[in-house]
Order: structure tokens, then sequence, then C-alpha cells
């Protein structure tokens, strides 16, 4: 059995090494950030696939590891944008509105309609582009025929005012009920 390589001298020959040497770290690295076995096993393997080309041998060991660790971070980085991507949802405020006698007596439901009606108009459709729809904030600035920058500002300021208009329905329930 070889010895493992010194990080300061040595470097790796043969691909074989390499994947010997690396294949549990990368694994592990993986699988903690996933928390899925088969997952984190489909994503090393991904890893290595993505470095066997542009990677070159003979190299020393710890430009490899680095390499390998920053080939996983972008893995997992597709893996995380694939996952979590998902068809936009068809929902307006007016669909919530017209249907919510149909859904069951969901305070959350109920309340977020609440606050979507008292936002003024670019507030309430920025907020159903990202949230409803799912839109990306590129998708949205598109749709308002906004920069993304812009769309960022009425994103947050949008926010900000649905909270305040949370707290403001909070306190006329305080008050309703004292």
């Amino acid at each position: 059995m070889k010895a493992e390589p010194s990080l300061a001298t040595d470097t790796y020959m043969e691909w074989q090494d390499v994947y010997r040497d690396n294949v549990a770290g990368i694994h592990r690295l993986i699988y903690t950030r996933v928390g899925s076995r088969s997952d984190a096993e489909d994503l090393t393997a991904e890893v290595f696939m993505a470095t066997l080309k542009p990677l070159r041998l003979p190299a020393r060991v710890h430009e490899v590891r680095a390499y390998l660790v920053a080939t996983a971070r972008t893995v997992m980085a597709s893996f995380w944008r694939r996952h979590y991507a998902a068809p936009p949802m068809v929902m307006a405020t007016d669909f919530m509105q017209d249907h919510l006698v149909h859904l069951e007596a969901d305070a959350g439901v109920t309340r977020a309609a609440e606050i979507l009606s008292r936002l003024p108009d670019r507030s309430r459709t920025i907020l159903e582009l990202r949230f409803l729809r799912g839109y990306s904030i590129r998708q949205a600035a598109d749709q308002m025929s906004v920069s993304v920058s812009n769309a960022k500002v009425l994103q947050y300021r949008a926010l900000r005012h649905a909270a305040s208009i949370s707290e403001e329905i909070e306190a006329e329930r305080s008050t309703a009920t004292a």
C-alpha cells in the first residue's frame, strides 16, 4: 500500500492516486453539506468527472486538493440550484382573493392576502412575482420593465412595508379583542 504523499513536495503522477487519496475527503465534504449519502455519492462522482479533463498531471498534491474542493463547491452549487428550481406557481392576488373562500381557514393565507391587498400596486406586484410566482429577481425586473437593481430596491421596500402592515394588522386585532 502506498503512503499518502507529503503536501509540501509530492506530486500526483496518476489519476488513480488522485482518486484514491481524495475520494473519501470529497465525499465527506459533500455529505456534510447535502445530508444524503446517495446524493453525496453522485456529486462526488460528478466532481471527479469534472476535474478529469482540465486538471493536468503531474500536479502538486496541495494544488490538486484545492482544485477538487473548488470543483466540489461548484458542483454543490449546481446541485442546490437544481434542487430548489421549481416551476413558477401561477397565483396572483386576484386569484387568491377570489378563491380564498375555497381554501381551508388558514390564518397565514388570510393574513398574506390581507397584507398584499393593503400594499401599493408596485409593491404588491414585485412580491407576487418573486414569492408567489417564483420569478428570479431578473425575471421580475423584466416583467416590471425596471432594472435589476431597481427591482431589488422595490422588493426590499415592499418587504419592509409588508412587515409594517403586518404589525398594524396585529395592533388592530389586539385593540379589537381588548
